[in-house]
C-alpha cells in the first residue's frame, strides 16, 4: 500500500479543493533522533507527503541551503541504513506518506534490489532521483514496482514537447515540474510563461503536477498553484528548521488554502 498512501493524499486534498504541500527536510540535519519529531510537526502542519532528503556527498541539483545541511547530516554520521531505520519505527502510526530524494551513487551502492525493499520495510511511497535519466530508468523500475514504490519524475522547463509528454504518461505519484533552469535555492521571482508552462503540464500529466525548486514564500506558494496541483518547497523548509524558525514553516503550508 505504498504507493496508494501518496495517491489517496493527492486525492484527498482534491477533494477538499485545496492545493498539495510537500515540504523537504534533510535526514539527519539537526540530529537523527529528532527525524520522527520533525515528520510529526510537519504533518501536524498539514503537509500532504514529505520528501526527505538522503545526505549525499555530490548532491547535484541542490543548492547551497541544502547542500550545508546534507554536510551537517554527513558530518553527524548519517548513512541511508539509519535514516531508514529511524523512519521505520514509527512506520505503524505514520499518516503522512514519505518520499525518499536521493540520487543514483547511494542506490547503486545499497544495491537497487535492497534498496527499494527496505524503503518498502521503511513505509516509504516513493522516490525522487534527479539524476537519472528516463532513457535509464529501466535499471530501478522493476524493483520499485515490485515493492509497489512510485518513481517521481522531474520535467524541466527545457524538456522539448515529446520528452513532456513521455514523462507525463509514465508520471506516478507527481510530476515535479522544475520551476528553474538551475538548482534548488531561495528565488525572487520566476521565469514568464511559467504559469503557461505548469498548466499545460497539467493537461496531460496522469498524475498530480507540483512546482518545485525556488518555491520559497507564501506568495510563491498561492501564485504557482493558481496553475497546478500544488507546490514542493525545500530550502526555505530546510532553513527555518534550521533556524528554529517553526512558525515560519507553519506559515507557508497554511498558504497551499
Amino acid at each position: 500500500m505504498t504507493k496508494a498512501k501518496l495517491d489517496t493524499a493527492f486525492q484527498t486534498v482534491a477533494d477538499a479543493g485545496e492545493k498539495a504541500f510537500v515540504p523537504y527536510i534533510m535526514a539527519g540535519d539537526g540530529g537523527l533522533s529528532g527525524l520522527n519529531e520533525r515528520i510529526r510537526f510537519l504533518a501536524d502542519c498539514g503537509a500532504t507527503a514529505i520528501e526527505l532528503g538522503l545526505p549525499f556527498s555530490d548532491p547535484v541539483a541542490d543548492g547551497p541551503t541544502i547542500q550545508a545541511a546534507g554536510i551537517r547530516a554527513l558530518e553527524a554520521g548519517t548513512t541511508v541504513q539509519t535514516v531508514l531505520d529511524e523512519v521505520a519505527k514509527e512506520k505503524a502510526s505514520r499518516t503522512v506518506p514519505l518520499v525518499i530524494m536521493t540520487y543514483l551513487n547511494p542506490v547503486f551502492a545499497y544495491g537497487v534490489e535492497a534498496f527499494a525493499s527496505a524503503c518498502a520495510e521503511a513505509g516509504i511511497s516513493g522516490l525522487i532521483l534527479p539524476d537519472l535519466p528516463l532513457e535509464e530508468e529501466g535499471m530501478v523500475t522493476e524493483a520499485l514496482k515490485k515493492q509497489d514504490i512510485a518513481l517521481i519524475r522531474l520535467v524541466a522547463l527545457t524538456s522539448t514537447p515529446a520528452r513532456i509528454q513521455a514523462l507525463a504518461e509514465r508520471a506516478e505519484g507527481f510530476l515535479y515540474a522544475v520551476t528553474v533552469a538551475g538548482t534548488t535555492g531561495e528565488r525572487a521571482s520566476f521565469v514568464d510563461q511559467l504559469g503557461t508552462h505548469l498548466k499545460a503540464l497539467t493537461e496531460v500529466s496522469k498524475a498530480p503536477v507540483l512546482a518545485g525548486f525556488g518555491v520559497s514564500t507564501p506568495e510563491h506558494v498561492r501564485e504557482l498553484s493558481q496553475y497546478c496541483d500544488g507546490v514542493v518547497v525545500g530550502s526555505k523548509i530546510v532553513d527555518a528548521l534550521h533556524q528554529g524558525n517553526r512558525q515560519q514553516v507553519k506559515d507557508l503550508i497554511a498558504s497551499r488554502k
